[in-house]
C-alpha cells in the first residue's frame, strides 16, 4: 500500500513538472521579435510615396499644358542645395493657403539618382500637398534653356505661369515670405482678368 502511494505522488509530481516546463518554455515557440514586427514594416512601406516622376523637357511643357486654365508655380530644387531646403516649408504652406483661391503649386527635383534616399526622406519630412518631380539626369543643359532661355539654372528658382501658359515671372533665389505672397497674390489677379482662360487654347 505504501509503495503504491509513494508511486502515485512521483507521478503527480513528474506531471506537475512536465506542466511547469511547458509553461516556460512556451513563449520559446511563439512569433519571434522579427515576425511580429513584419507586419509594421510592411505597412510603412506600403504608406511609402512613390519616387517623383522623371522628366525632361518635354514633359515638363506637357506638365505646364496639363495646367492650363489655373495660375501655376513652379519651384525648382534639390536636396544639395541648402536654401532650397530652407525655402521649400515655406512653399509647402503658401500652396495649401491659396489652393483655394486656384493656385497650383508643382516642384521639380535637380537631384541625381545617387540623391534618392535624400529626396525620399526630403519629401517624407515636409509632406508637400502638391506634385513633384526630378529632371532627368543628363539633361540640364537643355532642359534650362527651353524652360526659360535667360535662366542660368540657378536654384532655388521658382516661375509664375498664367492660366493660358504664359511665363509672368521668374524669382532666381530665395525670396522673403511676403514678396512671394504679392507675386501669387498678382499672378492670381492677372489670372481672374484673363477672358474665359479656361476653355481658350494655350499661348505658345
Amino acid at each position: 500500500m505504501n509503495n503504491h502511494t509513494g508511486f502515485i505522488s512521483r507521478t503527480f509530481l513528474l506531471l506537475q513538472a512536465a506542466l511547469l516546463a511547458g509553461v516556460l518554455l512556451a513563449p520559446a515557440v511563439g512569433p519571434s521579435p522579427a515576425a511580429a514586427q513584419a507586419p509594421t514594416a510592411k505597412s510603412a512601406a506600403h504608406k511609402a510615396s512613390p519616387d517623383p516622376p522623371i522628366v525632361d523637357l518635354a514633359a515638363f511643357k506637357n506638365i505646364v499644358a496639363s495646367h492650363h486654365g489655373k495660375p501655376l508655380v513652379v519651384n525648382f530644387w534639390a536636396t544639395w542645395c541648402e536654401p532650397c531646403r530652407d525655402e521649400y516649408p515655406m512653399l509647402v504652406e503658401l500652396g495649401k493657403q491659396y489652393a483655394p483661391q486656384g493656385l497650383t503649386l508643382v516642384g521639380v527635383s535637380f537631384d541625381d539618382d545617387a540623391e534618392m534616399n535624400l529626396v525620399r526622406r526630403f519629401l517624407a519630412r515636409n509632406k508637400p500637398g502638391f506634385p513633384n518631380y526630378r529632371l532627368k539626369p543628363g539633361s540640364d543643359a537643355a532642359f534650362i534653356r527651353g524652360v526659360n532661355p535667360v535662366w542660368t539654372g540657378a536654384i532655388p528658382s521658382t516661375m509664375f505661369y498664367t492660366p493660358d501658359g504664359r511665363l509672368a515671372g521668374q524669382f532666381i533665389g530665395t525670396r522673403p515670405l511676403a514678396e512671394f505672397e504679392r507675386a501669387i497674390r498678382e499672378l492670381l489677379r492677372v489670372s481672374a482678368s484673363l477672358p474665359d482662360s479656361a476653355s481658350s487654347p494655350a499661348k505658345r
